[in-house]
């Protein structure tokens, strides 16, 4: 073990062998999970580059290398790492093309995503204010801290179709405008990721059928009667840290919402 890795348990216990310890609280694959996600929290992998190979890892835990390919597995399966065959394992990244809109569900009802074009972004507002203690509890802030409110509308052939409204903890966003938000074009997942050192890893939601107000019809260009999508979303980086409320809401005349259950 490098003089710097993380103690772990008595890597005999892989073995099942006499006088092996079981590990306290998880298996070992599970603790070398652990360290490899401490890497990537502390930025010693950045994403898009390559983690060492699978026998480096093992030297440097000092476990078998199945014990790690059971780790980078399960970091694969969760979307943290990507497996490129004759290349490598890399860090995920929000760059990538064919992960840019992992977290945007909205589907056209005609044709798919490619053929219908980049969504065209509208950045109405930007600005810094105060948690209300309902924000502080999502970003798991103290009321009165200072967090960063977003407005964008996204339009797709030239029609408002998503309306979202998101709240950031305002320290690792220091610096994000309206003007930078507005001059990047790609994901905006990916700017967080680039710019600011925020990877977004997973996300729950919640979803339920609203009539807009008149300032949210305004902006979609809808009539009071209209039905929308409400899609509330927690976004959390490593570790289960929240770093991003966002509330959307959809059109749904020419899209749909689409997941996949597993």
């Amino acid at each position: 073990m490098t003089p710097n890795s993380p103690s772990l348990a008595d890597p005999s216990a892989e073995s099942g062998g006499p006088g092996a310890a079981a590990p306290a609280f998880s298996p070992l694959y599970q603790q070398i999970k652990g360290l490899i996600l401490q890497s990537l929290q502390s930025g010693e992998w950045k994403p898009g580059e390559a983690i060492p190979s699978e026998m480096d890892l093992a030297a440097r835990y000092r476990v078998s290398q199945g014990t790690v390919r059971k780790a980078i597995d399960e970091l694969a399966a969760e979307h943290l790492l990507v497996r490129r065959q004759g290349k490598g394992t890399f860090v995920a990244t929000h760059a990538e093309q064919h992960v840019q809109y992992r977290f945007l569900r909205l589907m056209p009802d005609q044709g798919d995503r490619q053929s219908e074009g980049p969504a065209e972004r509208n950045i109405i507002d930007c600005k810094r204010l105060r948690a209300s203690a309902e924000i502080a509890r999502a970003l798991a802030l103290r009321s009165g801290d200072s967090v960063l409110q977003a407005r964008r509308v996204l339009s797709f052939a030239g029609r408002p179709t998503i309306l979202e409204d998101l709240w950031l903890p305002g320290l690792p966003f220091k610096g994000l405008t309206a003007e930078r938000l507005s001059q990047h074009h790609g994901h905006m997942y990916e700017l967080f990721e680039t710019e600011f050192g925020v990877r977004m890893v997973r996300a729950e939601e919640k979803i339920r059928a609203v009539l807009p107000d008149a300032a949210q019809c305004a902006l979609l260009k809808v009539g009071r009667n209209t039905p929308l999508l409400s899609v509330e979303r927690i976004a959390y980086t490593y570790n289960d840290a929240p770093m991003e409320l966002r509330r959307g809401l959809y059109l749904t005349d020419t899209h749909h919402y689409r997941n996949v259950l597993s």
